[in-house]
């Protein structure tokens, strides 16, 4: 009979051994488990800073882009208020020639020149003979009654305007009938 007391005695004590390597294992699955869960949190965290930073930087990108491009225009248009009175001239050079003037011909193809250069960067010329007077785009350089126009429209236009886009570089200045 001591036989199989000792031998129960050492079933209950493997099983006492078993229920600890299991406790252990337990234990050591459930930290394993915790580390990966802190783990999986950090990478999170990681992610939404890496798309919170790509997604700043896009907007940088094009913010950057934008501002060069208004940069550039405000060049041009800088560029064309000071080669709009050079352009008058030649208009007025051109008014006041002889027809057999030899100059003549130079100082058209001068003017072509520049209103083509303007032409290519975006900047128009407009004249709005016979529209209605718009303060945003005209200067009204007098007012006056006249015959078989309506009141508030552009009778004459003594200098054409310029635009670039929606910009009004240069108003144009037009008699008013009134």
């Amino acid at each position: 009979m001591e036989e199989v007391e000792q031998e129960i005695e050492e079933v209950e004590a493997e099983e006492v051994e078993a229920e600890q390597v299991e406790d252990d294992d337990a234990v050591e699955v459930e930290g394993d488990l915790d580390e990966l869960v802190k783990t999986a949190a950090e990478r999170d965290q990681y992610l939404a800073l890496a798309q919170r930073t790509q997604a700043d930087f896009e907007n940088y990108r094009k913010r950057v882009a934008r501002d060069a491009a208004l940069a550039q225009d405000r060049g041009v248009v800088k560029l064309a208020k000071e080669l709009l009175p050079a352009l008058d001239n030649l208009d007025r050079a051109i008014e006041a020639a002889e027809a057999e003037d030899p100059l003549l011909a130079g100082v058209r193809l001068v003017r072509t020149e520049i209103a083509a250069a303007l032409a290519r960067v975006g900047i128009e010329a407009f004249a709005p003979l016979g529209e209605l007077f718009d303060p945003n785009q005209q200067e009204a350089m007098a007012q006056q009654p006249i015959e078989g126009a309506s009141s508030g429209t552009v009778a004459e236009v003594y200098q054409d305007g310029y635009r670039m886009g929606e910009t009004i570089i240069r108003p144009a200045r037009v008699l008013v009938a009134a």
